[in-house]
């Protein structure tokens, strides 16, 4: 951006700032400052909190008040479906930037450099107009996992991608962010790569409004599982797995679900297969979410409660499908449902056609912003006061990493742990000297049991509660 660009950046979030305050009239009466602003029915005590909720949330509506151009369109055509029946060669082909230069590749607005932190956050709003992070995942056989995890560490760095990228023989799944002109590039790479050819296509890429900065750094590594299950793939393959279902189809599947659970006539069950404190903040209506820490406590909570399945149908659905392709799996080798079926790209896909469908609430994402949201709906609250509240932040403590939803109002106060475990042990780390450090516990995952076994009674899933 020239500076001419930057200064109508700058003007433009200001406005929609201040388009957001409430009269000072409006205010708390006792001469304290008390909400300020409000937007997307949530209020803000301090500037910093205005800043970063319109910097993640509202980046295009700036974009469009500002005048700025959009990024460039993103690589079009996509391979045929089909599974591929050997597994190619990796290409280690690296994608020509030359012609791109650093500020489109890292999307760094060079005028708001080494400015204060309002600015700062004007890079965010401006920078997501050209930025985004992708979702993506893909199962494969990968004969040489060690080649694609340095070629695809190589290709991030040279696009100057940060993120998470997990391969193994069973595929690859990654998410990863940065500019448009970057983000671009890498799906065209990713479809032209023989190992993936027949078998990713362009909507397999789930993206949303962020960039470079929702990640701390670039994690490629090697695991024995693209998403950590617990069970050996060979064991519960993803070859096994669900019915996919478009995200009309299961928007379709959810309204019959609905309705006939009103009429107490439901022979489904709408399984949430994410983690606890993912559902918390946003889940589909009706829906059964077990109250799990992990992904792998999953099959753990399929097998404690095989009954509350039998002669189901079932459909699932987590953030991408990744987790919906081996839980599905799992699922149907227990040869109790009577089916299984699966949203095809996840709640990421279902929101962009149904913003305003059964899911209700924020979507949990794993990178620095921990939600995204499509509708304005607030199902979670604040733990301490109860008042509606979806912004996790970390636990305060240091040997915690537990996520907490504390409003402004208690952060204030100074409650921004968990648990009161958390909340004593911050006191003492923080009058202790450096070096010494507490044995890690926390009053949230001791109480919590690692796989809960489900009552609930017939009559409470035909009526869809």
């Amino acid at each position: 951006l020239g500076n001419a660009d930057a200064c109508r950046a700058f003007q433009a979030f200001s406005l929609f700032v201040k388009a957001k305050e409430v009269p000072a009239a409006s205010r708390c009466p006792g001469g304290g400052e008390g909400v300020r602003w409000r937007c997307c029915r949530q209020a803000f005590e301090e500037l910093p909190g205005i800043h970063r909720h319109v910097a993640l949330h509202h980046s295009a509506d700036v974009g469009r008040q500002a005048g700025l151009a959009a990024g460039p369109a993103e690589a079009g055509g996509s391979p045929a479906g089909g599974q591929a029946c050997s597994s190619p060669e990796i290409s280690w082909a690296l994608p020509d930037t030359s012609h791109v230069s650093h500020d489109d590749l890292t999307s760094i607005i060079l005028f708001f450099l080494n400015i204060l932190f309002l600015f700062a956050y004007l890079d965010h709003a401006v920078g997501s107009q050209v930025g985004e992070v992708l979702l993506y995942y893909c199962y494969c056989e990968v004969k040489d996992p060690e080649k694609l995890c340095a070629w695809q560490k190589a290709l991030c760095q040279h696009l100057h991608l940060t993120g998470k990228v997990r391969v193994a023989s069973e595929g690859i799944n990654g998410t990863v962010g940065g500019s448009k002109v970057a983000t671009s590039l890498y799906i065209k790479v990713m479809l032209s790569q023989p190992l993936f050819k027949n078998i990713l296509c362009q909507e397999d890429f789930k993206s949303s409004a962020g960039g470079a900065h929702c990640f701390p750094d670039l994690r490629v590594g090697v695991f024995k599982e693209i998403v950590p299950m617990g069970i050996d793939p060979k064991i519960v393959s993803y070859k096994e797995t669900g019915i996919h279902l478009s995200p009309q189809e299961f928007h379709r599947e959810v309204e019959q679900y609905l309705s006939q659970a009103t009429q107490g006539q439901s022979d489904t069950i709408l399984l949430d297969c994410r983690n606890f404190y993912e559902s918390k903040i946003g889940h589909f209506r009706g829906c059964l979410a077990p109250d799990i820490r992990k992904f792998s406590y999953f099959p753990s909570y399929v097998d404690e409660n095989l009954e509350l399945f039998k002669d189901k149908r079932v459909l699932m659905y987590c953030t991408g499908g990744i987790r919906c392709e081996r839980g599905s799996a799992y699922l149907r080798s227990k040869a109790v449902c009577r089916e299984v079926y699966q949203l095809k790209g996840g709640i990421h896909k279902y929101l962009e056609e149904f913003p305003d469908g059964f899911y209700r609430g924020k979507l949990f994402v794993f990178d620095d912003r921990y939600a995204i949201c499509s509708n304005e709906d607030i199902i979670s609250a604040c733990k301490y006061c109860g008042v509606l509240w979806d912004q996790y932040k970390l636990c305060s403590s240091q040997h915690c990493r537990q996520l907490v939803l504390t409003c402004p109002s208690c952060c204030n106060k100074g409650l921004t742990a968990c648990c009161p475990v958390c909340q004593e042990k911050e006191l003492k780390v923080t009058s202790r000297a450096s070096g010494q450090t507490l044995k890690e516990e926390c009053e949230c995952t001791k109480r919590r049991p690692r796989v809960p076994i489900e009552h609930v009674s017939p009559r409470m899933l035909d009526t869809g509660k």
